[in-house]
């Protein structure tokens, strides 16, 4: 389901905004492009600048690319209190499992809806799905209906790193992971991305390669520092882009 809205930024103004109905939420969403569809989940605190200029550049390489916004307000930039602040909402909402090990976000069935739709009517062999940060888990849960044939985790981080248990878990329950590990041993590789000091992925990325072996496609960059996060946007790695675009056009256009 669609429904008109008004553009916030500047960032956004080559998108066309709407609204999304699916797993038992509504929320908006931006689109660009033509071609194979992917969608891009922002990271904390939202649509920001930065995860816009990440989606333009999907959209000029020959995708349709849709935005769902999930938190924060679309358009605007990030600060400290501000990431704070959307950070402290996401640890209280349902749809995210922040905390738990061994469960699946329900915000994945939303987005699951979403890739249906998308696929529906863009085509082809499938749909990519770009997810970052607290998003990063979530491609790996849309592959359970068989529309993403492109998942990408950029820095996952979900559940929150604290504790051995949670820095390897993959924010699934074990009957989806079971399902994940099929769709990899049946050709869907996945690809993740991530700085190698960044503790907020805890150590996932080792988790990723036990269970799906040769599936896991892992990029690894030097940090310039122990804060940096944010592969594709606020600290983008110029290769980094490049790479995701390659593996969404190998695996999405016919």
């Amino acid at each position: 389901t669609h429904r008109p809205r008004a553009v916030v930024s500047a960032d956004l103004a080559r998108w066309v905004p709407g609204e999304f109905t699916g797993g038992g939420l509504a929320r908006q969403i931006y689109r660009r492009g033509t071609g194979p569809g992917v969608i891009v989940i922002h990271e904390v605190p939202g649509i920001t600048p930065s995860v816009t200029a990440f989606a333009d550049d999907v959209a000029d390489a020959g995708f349709t690319v849709v935005m769902p916004s999930l938190v924060g307000r679309p358009g605007r930039a990030v600060t400290a209190r501000y990431s704070a602040a959307v950070m402290a909402r996401v640890c209280v909402a349902r749809e995210f499992t922040t905390w738990a090990t061994g469960r699946t976000s329900p915000i994945t069935l939303f987005l699951q809806d979403l890739a249906r739709s998308l696929h529906a009517e863009c085509g082809g062999p499938g749909v990519g799905a770009v997810g970052m940060c607290f998003s990063g888990g979530f491609a790996l849960g849309m592959m359970l209906d068989g529309h993403v044939a492109a998942p990408v985790l950029s820095q996952p981080s979900l559940p929150l790193a604290i504790g051995r248990r949670r820095s390897a878990d993959l924010n699934l329950s074990p009957a989806d992971l079971a399902e994940v590990k099929t769709r990899v041993s049946q050709g869907c590789p996945v690809m993740g991305l991530r700085f190698d000091r960044d503790r907020l992925t805890g150590t996932r990325f080792a988790s990723l390669r036990r269970e799906l072996g040769d599936g896991f496609l892992a990029l690894e960059y030097r940090s310039a520092n122990a804060s940096d996060h944010s592969v594709l946007t606020e600290q983008r790695v110029e290769a980094a882009v490049a790479e995701v675009i390659a593996f969404l056009r190998r695996r999405l256009v016919v």
